[in-house]
């Protein structure tokens, strides 16, 4: 079983997108600072995933995600409420 991901930023509010074929060691990696493009802004939580029976699926799918599109998607569907910058943090994050 493959997994597509969607990861937010407890205290900064970035989302990162990636696929997997096992979410809890994967989450685990990014919070343990593992990956170089998240060490950064951890801790992190996973707010939505996929699963595929297929790796090639996965893959599509997460450049999916990536692709402006793809957030466009998220954004819409889920409702992912991005409040204003103004500190260099986000304060909050909903999914309805």
């Amino acid at each position: 079983m493959y997994y597509v991901y969607v990861l937010r930023s407890i205290p900064f509010g970035n989302l990162y997108k990636g696929f997997c074929t096992n979410l809890e060691s994967r989450l685990a990696e990014h919070n343990a600072g593992k990956t170089k493009s998240t060490k950064h802004y951890v801790p992190w939580e996973i707010v939505y995933y996929e699963s595929f029976d297929s790796k090639d699926e996965a893959i599509s799918r997460e450049r999916y995600f990536k692709s402006a599109a793809g957030r466009r998607y998220l954004k819409s569907s889920f409702r992912f409420r991005f409040p204003a910058r103004t500190t260099g943090h986000y304060s909050s994050f909903e999914v309805e």
